[in-house]
């Protein structure tokens, strides 16, 4: 038991430590509820910026989807601004052709009209010439009836007697007459066959260029064209053979190339990669081919085409497949197969005119120019090369001989060649069909003749055929035999050094000895 002492003392130790414990528990109590509001005060800004963070992932979302939209909407309209900006082109062309066309429908129309009328009035005018020549026939045999007293057949035998007499001191003067006559009658009826065979055919005639632009959506393609150090640009040139030109024209590739099939082949392929949009070396040489074997198929089509317009039939498959090529082949800005066609019309015209077969004229006519679609597989120009083509795949001979021989070496054979020929200069020299000048033509006869003149031992230089041949006379004290071969060679050397022109060009050296001498 506790003393009243001791209970004294714990007496107050308990209550202070029942104070102490009672102000401990407050302080702890009161950390506890500092401690949960720090805590939840925590918690709440982690919530706001959690809620910032959603909100503002959230935004970029939306805005990234609207930014992918509104770019997928801007790529939809290019390409249907762009489709509807080639529709538009193409119907220009169309309602142009059709307006050409209506024009020259129109003019042939006029010109038809005219002719039926003039050729009405002639034979009225002729009519009523033939029935006053036949009154006054009858006028003048009454009036000699009646002064002469003859009966009609000793009057025409008479008159016989004298005609004959009078034939036989004036035969040559007639027949001197009639042959000046007939030369000034064959010559205006040639022209006339020429003129009207060129007034019946007319064709449009365009100038193709040695480039071609390809349309792109924007210039990120370049790049993609270009690829990684160069390597989609060159795989494309090496599988095409074309230059392909990236400048800073917006919007546009250029394709450069003299071949035209090539450049038609690296057009299209270009066209289906970045329409395909996979560029890389092996697609490159996968749609290469793939557009080689599809122009193999147009230039057969092109081919069958002009046989169908020009009515030529059992044609063989190569001779077609050749005549297609030339589609893509022009001379002097003129398109040779076009011009090939409208030589066949044109001689088939005048070859009816002349009583001959006009499809055979038009059969030589569309063949005559068949070596320029090989002349670079082969050696020689292209008549001779379209001469042994036509040999090879068993043509006739008079249309063997036109293609051989409707340049130079002219022999009179056989009259299609001759019909070929007049057809060909009609075409090729009529206005609009070639962009070559005059003063063109003859600078470039001159720069022939010039360069030819330059060499030691030549006399004159003489440029023949257009062009196509150099006639060169050498001074026999100042050359062999030998050197003029030597000069023929290096005549040829320099032109190919120092010119720029189609197909080729021949050099014919002379070189002779004249001794003249007096008896006397």
């Amino acid at each position: 038991m506790f003393t009243s002492t001791q209970l004294a003392i714990l007496i107050p130790a308990f209550i202070a430590v029942a104070v102490g414990a009672f102000f401990l528990v407050k302080m702890l109590d009161r950390l506890r509820r500092r401690d949960a509001e720090t805590e939840a005060r925590e918690i709440i800004r982690q919530g706001k910026q959690e809620a910032e963070t959603l909100c503002r992932r959230s935004e970029l979302e939306s805005k990234e989807r609207e930014l992918k939209l509104r770019e997928e909407t801007e790529k939809e309209f290019r390409r249907i601004r762009a489709e509807l900006h080639e529709r538009e082109r193409l119907l220009d062309k169309r309602q142009d052709a059709l307006e050409e066309q209506a024009e020259q429908l129109r003019k042939q129309e006029k010109m038809v009209e005219s002719t039926q009328r003039k050729l009405t009035e002639r034979i009225q005018e002729a009519n009523h010439r033939k029935e006053e020549l036949t009154k006054l026939l009858d006028l003048q045999r009454q009036t000699l009836h009646e002064l002469c007293g003859l009966n009609q057949e000793e009057a025409t035998k008479r008159l016989l007697e004298l005609l004959d007499q009078q034939l036989q001191k004036e035969t040559g003067a007639v027949i001197l007459k009639h042959e000046k006559m007939l030369a000034e009658t064959c010559e205006q009826k040639s022209r006339e066959i020429v003129l009207t065979a060129i007034q019946r055919y007319a064709a449009p005639h365009t100038a193709e260029t040695t480039t071609s632009t390809v349309d792109i959506p924007n210039d990120e393609m370049k790049g993609r064209i270009i690829g990684r150090e160069g390597r989609n640009i060159r795989a494309f040139e090496k599988a095409t053979g074309v230059d392909v030109i990236i400048d800073d024209t917006p919007g546009v590739v250029i394709v450069s190339a003299f071949d035209m099939i090539r450049r038609e082949v690296a057009r299209l392929s270009l066209e289906k990669l970045i329409a395909d949009g996979r560029i890389h070396p092996a697609r490159i040489e996968e749609i290469v081919t793939a557009t080689q074997h599809e122009l193999e198929r147009h230039i057969q089509k092109f081919g069958e085409e002009a046989c169908q317009e020009v009515e030529i039939l059992n044609l063989h498959e190569r001779l077609v497949n050749l005549l297609g090529r030339l589609h893509f082949r022009t001379s002097y800005s003129q398109n040779v197969l076009r011009h090939c066609i409208e030589v066949a019309f044109i001689a088939g015209m005048i070859a009816e005119e002349l009583g001959l077969n006009g499809k055979l004229a038009r059969r030589c006519g569309l063949l005559h120019d068949i070596g320029k679609a090989a002349d670079q597989e082969a050696e020689g120009g292209h008549p001779k090369i379209g001469g042994d083509l036509l040999k090879r795949y068993g043509e006739r001979s008079e249309v063997i001989h036109a293609a051989t021989c409707h340049h130079d070496d002219l022999r009179i054979e056989n009259p299609y060649t001759v019909v070929v020929a007049a057809a060909d200069a009609c075409s090729a020299s009529r206005p609009g069909a070639r962009r070559e000048t005059l003063e063109r033509y003859i600078k470039r006869m001159e720069e022939l003749e010039t360069i030819a003149a330059k060499f030691p031992g030549v006399d004159q230089a003489y440029a023949i055929q257009a062009g196509r041949e150099l006639r060169v006379l050498l001074s026999a004290k100042e050359t062999t035999d030998e050197s003029a071969a030597k000069v023929c060679h290096d005549i040829a050397r320099a032109f190919e050094e120092q010119l720029t022109y189609p197909g080729e060009i021949k050099v014919t050296v002379l070189r002779e000895t004249r001794h003249v001498d007096l008896a006397r």
